[in-house]
């Protein structure tokens, strides 16, 4: 071996060029019409990429694929119950038919039922889990059997929450928290067993989002000043700035990522 050759390779401008390119690339995204869904769908097929957004309305999925389509972008809308395994299988299957295969998983399927402890029920507590932990399973498995299928690698992300790392003072919380808890070891686990096929999987984990779905959280005066005191940003986010890390997971720049949960939270996890 040459001692006086470098170890540091030359930096390639093409790969800086395409650091953030998604063009080409094709996106499902189950409980892609929500708030932070809709914001990635339409970041994604601005820049080139190819989505099908799945969701309990095919006419809320349809209505946003026909927004980008209008504007010059390829989107397919379709049903999507994530509470039924066979029916993310079929789900799955028929983006798979519509865009030739799936390079780039965005779970965005979530939802949240608030009991006290002493109030919540076990049908509760079974819907929460099915939703946010069971659908993420196996959206992640009838993913991951195209893409190694394929052989060309591919990128999961899941969406998450502050909550599974912090619990919520005064909250009932119970069902949220611990489903969102068990999906940072998911993602951790599909990591590992998933690198040997060069798929990635990871994490995008935000605190309150602006979005109509915690507008009663908003329209309390005393948790929007509680929700504002413990943020250091001293501001609730916005969808856009986690569509900006969903890209940069999905793009090249997140090549060498996985098994990682990113907490979009204006610091909250840093100082609590």
């Amino acid at each position: 071996m040459n001692q006086a050759t470098s170890l540091t390779p030359a930096v390639d401008t093409d790969r800086l060029d395409r650091l953030f390119d998604v063009k080409g690339l094709r996106v499902f995204l189950p409980g892609g019409y929500g708030a932070i869904g809709e914001a990635v769908a339409m970041a994604m097929a601005r820049r080139g990429a190819i989505v099908t957004i799945a969701g309990p309305s095919p006419d809320k999925a349809q209505a946003l694929a026909l927004k980008l389509t209008d504007n010059g972008a390829t989107a397919h809308g379709i049903a999507l119950d994530a509470s039924n395994v066979a029916d993310i299988m079929r789900a799955t299957s028929e983006a798979v038919g519509l865009m030739g295969g799936i390079d780039v998983l965005v779970n965005c399927v979530g939802i949240q039922r608030e009991q006290s402890i002493m109030e919540v029920t076990e049908e509760t507590f079974d819907e929460v889990y099915e939703v946010n932990l069971k659908s993420a399973m196996f959206l992640a498995q009838a993913v991951a059997r195209d893409q190694i299928e394929r052989g060309a690698g591919g990128r999961q992300i899941h969406l998450l929450s502050v909550r599974s790392q912090m619990a919520l003072r005064n909250r009932g919380y119970s069902a949220y928290c611990s489903t969102k808890g068990g999906l940072v070891m998911l993602v951790k686990q599909h990591a590992m067993e998933l690198a040997p096929h060069g798929i990635t999987v990871n994490g995008v984990a935000p605190t309150f989002i602006q979005s109509d779905r915690i507008r009663a959280h908003l329209d309390d005066p005393a948790f929007r000043k509680f929700m504002l005191e413990r943020n250091p940003l001293g501001r609730i986010g916005d969808p856009v700035e986690v569509a900006g890390q969903v890209i940069t997971l999905a793009a090249p720049a997140g090549s060498y990522m996985t098994g990682q949960v990113v907490y979009i939270d204006g610091g909250v996890t840093a100082s609590q």
